[in-house]
């Protein structure tokens, strides 16, 4: 039976989705405590104690009751904190004028001789390795090594780093430090430097502004033209024409408890479920403002934050993930695939062109080599259709032959919405640049 969906407003800042009891809520300075609107950082302690870091400083919530850090720290006030990183109680702050400020249990520690000496201003991202050494990157001036005793500072000019504008630092298994900056993706290991770059990999921009490491110890690294995924010798890339990736400029990487991988774009929110699934939150002014989402964090309880530069901070809650391949109750009529052993293109490798469609051919008609595959999820109203091509151009026909819908470009693995159609049974014909494939399924 179709399931009737009904949209909820609750109010200005809270909104529900058609597809599952997910909710989202903004906090900016017109609603809420929080200081300022452009979002630079955030990050949860093991607490649950959320630390938001702004253009205005550092402010935090527990228990829904934000804390102004600002008053507690005046270099922190009208201050950009630009990184807030958690190691067991202590906090490491990242700022543009005072360099790195520690706070541990109320004590607030500061470096000014370190941050002259090694001119640390504009600190953009810390690193703790399992060995406790911080890695502390900073814009226009390097990589600073803080071993709680020593520092130690690299340069483009002394060391096998690309560029002394550091934009982001990651820790591997390994304890390799994965460094973006605006001329490429650096790795130490402790002695010697490796570089990629578009001239030299499958980095899709040299300009690298989010790095994220999987259960696997894959990287994932954002750039400014899309998320490109490292395994070994094995480069991915995704963008806005090969997947449904809502901006191509990836500022924000995290995963979930689920390994589910979260973006914060400039077109919006996305998951991958790293395979072939996506869900997207588009910045079209619906359900998320127009604006640049860029930063992301996870919170406890299956909580999602998200930073923008101008509308504050947004939580996720009651997302509940992708659901099952074959969900409980499809009988094996609703699952359809079509035929043709061809190889999927994939972002490494694009499709090859398929027959041309014949003219006059029935909805019936397959050609080419194209590989689709069809999920229904009917009872929250919609189905997914996979194949091997990113994107296709979908016609439904009804039982009759009649055409009824088109989709003139659909990506692969989305959501598409069918409460609306009447029962009965359909025929989608797929046409993509491989080739024709019809799959059927019944709305019931």
């Amino acid at each position: 039976m179709k399931r009737l969906l009904l949209l909820i407003v609750l109010s200005s800042y809270f909104l529900l989705s058609p597809v599952s009891a997910q909710t989202w809520r903004s906090f900016n300075t017109h609603n809420s405590q929080i200081l300022d609107d452009n979002i630079l950082s955030i990050t949860i302690d093991r607490r649950g104690a959320l630390w938001v870091g702004t253009t205005q400083g550092l402010c935090g919530m527990k228990d829904n009751v934000w804390t102004d850090y600002t008053a507690e720290n005046q270099k922190l006030r009208n201050q950009f904190v630009n990184c807030v990183v958690t190691e067991g109680r202590r906090l490491w702050i990242g700022t543009d004028d005072y360099g790195i400020i520690e706070l541990n249990n109320g004590r607030w520690t500061e470096h000014d001789e370190e941050t002259r000496r090694l001119n640390m201003k504009y600190i953009r991202d810390i690193a703790v390795d399992h060995q406790g050494v911080k890695w502390i990157g900073v814009t226009l001036s390097g990589l600073v090594q803080f071993d709680g005793v020593n520092w130690t500072k690299y340069t483009s000019d002394d060391s096998g780093l690309l560029s002394d504008f550091i934009l982001c630092v990651v820790v591997d298994r390994r304890d390799r430090k994965w460094i973006g900056t605006n001329d490429g993706l650096c790795v130490f290991d402790g002695s010697r430097w490796t570089s990629y770059t578009t001239k030299n990999s499958r980095l899709p921009h040299d300009i690298c502004l989010s790095i994220a490491i999987d259960n696997d110890n894959v990287k994932w690294v954002g750039t400014l033209e899309g998320l490109c995924r490292i395994e070994g010798e094995k480069w991915t890339v995704y963008t806005s024409d090969n997947s449904p990736l809502p901006g191509d400029q990836v500022n924000g990487l995290a995963f979930d408890e689920e390994g589910l991988l979260w973006m914060a774009t400039d077109g919006g929110v996305a998951v991958f479920d790293c395979k072939d699934r996506w869900d997207v939150f588009p910045a079209d002014g619906k359900v998320l403002p127009r604006c640049m989402f860029q930063e992301v964090c996870i919170g406890k309880d299956g909580e999602r934050w998200f930073g923008t530069d101008e509308k504050g901070l947004f939580r996720l809650t009651g997302y509940k993930g992708f659901p099952e391949e074959n969900p409980a109750g499809a009988d094996e009529s609703q699952v359809a695939e079509a035929a043709g052993q061809a190889e999927s293109a994939t972002p490494d490798k694009p499709a090859k062109p398929g027959k041309k469609e014949a003219s006059g051919s029935s909805p019936d008609g397959n050609e080419g080599n194209e590989r689709v595959k069809l999920t229904p999820f009917l009872a929250d109203g919609y189905i997914t259709i996979s194949m091997g091509s990113p994107v296709a151009e979908l016609t439904f026909y009804d039982a009759a032959g009649e055409e009824v819908r088109k989709v003139p470009k659909y990506k692969s693995g989305g959501r598409l919405p069918i409460a609306k159609m009447k029962k009965g049974t359909y025929t989608v014909k797929v046409k993509t640049a491989k080739g024709t494939r019809t799959v059927k399924f019944t709305l019931k």
